[in-house]
This record gives C-alpha cells, sequence and structure tokens, in this order.
C-alpha cells in the first residue's frame, strides 16, 4: 500500500554532519504530518522533528538548533539535516508518515524500516 524508503545514514564524527532523507510511495491520495522518531538500544522511541503539510515544524528539545526538517509535497519527501552530531544521537532513525490512501477516507501511520546514524570517534 505504502512504502516508506529512507536513506542516509551512516557513521559520523562527533561535531559532524549527515542528511537523513524519506520518500512515500504507493496508492497515496494525502499525506499529512510526516516525522523523524529515533530509538537507541535499551531505550523508547522518541520523536525527534516533524512537519505538516503546511511547514509548520515541532522539534524535540535535545535537537533544536542542530537538525532542520524539511520536506517536498509533490515529490512526498521529508529530509531532516543534522548538525554538530554528538555520540548521544546515536540511534535508528525511523521516517513516519500519516498517509491517506486513494481508497480510504481515513489516514493512518506508516513506518520506514529504519536507517542507523553512528557518531563516534
Amino acid at each position: 500500500q505504502v512504502q516508506l524508503v529512507e536513506s542516509g545514514g551512516g557513521l559520523v564524527q562527533p561535531g559532524g554532519s549527515l542528511r537523513l532523507s524519506c520518500a512515500a510511495s504507493g496508492s497515496i491520495f494525502s499525506i499529512g504530518t510526516m516525522g523523524w522518531y529515533r530509538q537507541a538500544p535499551g531505550k523508547q522511541r522518541e520523536l525527534v522533528a516533524a512537519i505538516t503539510s503546511g511547514g509548520t515544524t515541532n522539534y524535540a528539545d535535545f535537537v533544536k538548533g542542530r537538525f532542520t526538517i524539511s520536506r517536498d509535497n509533490a515529490k512526498n519527501t521529508v529530509s531532516v539535516q543534522m548538525n554538530s552530531l554528538k555520540p548521544e544521537d546515536t540511534a535508528v532513525y525511523y521516517c513516519n508518515a500519516l498517509v491517506r490512501l486513494r481508497a480510504s477516507v481515513r489516514a493512518s501511520d506508516y513506518w520506514g524500516q529504519g536507517t542507523q546514524v553512528t557518531v563516534s570517534s
């Protein structure tokens, strides 16, 4: 029905930058809020940043000033630019989207498969 495919994870040194991207495809009628979550070993999944279809953004306090989320509504993509990365940013990052399918009257949450981000020297 809907696939969210992430790219851009990897290994980076503290203070470095990475850009994660996510593309949604399938029988999509519309996409509402898109966002990025992360989950570190032994911890719960937590919101990193989100952006509405109108461009309103929301950031977790621990990434404010360092991460910037953006989206391209025409291409059904969402990205997050991550700067000044810290070892504590190490986690699996998941793309999330609230998607309404063409054959449905309601929207549902979809998740990507996750991409590993490791911040280490």
